[in-house]
This record gives C-alpha cells, sequence and structure tokens, in this order.
C-alpha cells in the first residue's frame, strides 16, 4: 500500500509559525491562525491515527499544533496587555506619543 501526505500538513505548520509571527498584530491575526491550525492538526491526527500505515507527515502536524498553541498563548498575553494599556492610559493618551511619555514618567 502507498503511503499518501496527511492532508493539510504543510499548511498546519505555516499556520503554526505565521501565528507566533503575527502576534504583535494586536494578537487577532495571530490568534485566528492559531486555533485554525489547531483544528486542522486534530481533524489530521485523528486521520492519522485511523490508519498509521496509510499516512506520511505527522511530524509536521505535531509541530505545527505545538506552535499553533504557542501562538495562541502569545496571542492572547499579548492582547491582555493591550487592553491593560488602553483601560490604564486610556485610547487619547495612547495616541499622543508626548502625553504618553508624560504618563509614564509619572508612574
Amino acid at each position: 500500500m502507498e503511503q499518501q501526505k496527511l492532508p493539510n500538513s504543510t499548511l498546519i505548520l505555516v499556520f503554526g509559525i505565521l501565528s507566533i509571527i503575527t502576534c504583535c498584530c494586536y494578537g487577532v491575526i495571530g490568534l485566528i491562525l492559531g486555533i485554525i491550525a489547531v483544528v486542522l492538526a486534530n481533524k489530521a491526527a485523528k486521520l492519522h491515527f485511523e490508519d498509521t500505515e496509510a499516512y506520511t507527515g505527522y511530524g509536521n502536524v505535531k509541530t505545527g499544533k505545538i506552535l499553533a498553541i504557542i501562538g495562541i498563548v502569545l496571542n492572547v498575553l499579548f492582547m491582555a496587555y493591550v487592553i491593560w494599556a488602553i483601560s490604564y492610559f486610556g485610547w487619547d493618551t495612547l495616541q499622543d506619543p508626548e502625553l504618553l511619555r508624560e504618563r509614564m514618567e509619572q508612574m
């Protein structure tokens, strides 16, 4: 029986990497990519474990899922930081660099 590559194994790896890279985009883009990668990885893992001899590329799926989980955590932390900064300093202060510098010096 000829082995075939797991569907979306490369895509899962790419989305996992991109979820880490895009964590500084206010956490939204990376969070979406990370969640998509985890969902696809779970589907691919289920398919792999149904017939382990028929599919290759499970290493990409595992690595992509791990990277996606790391990306989700980083994105959630960054989103929490942005929400804290907006609530602590205010949106107007974050828009004005001089006012932000004054508030930082007051801390």
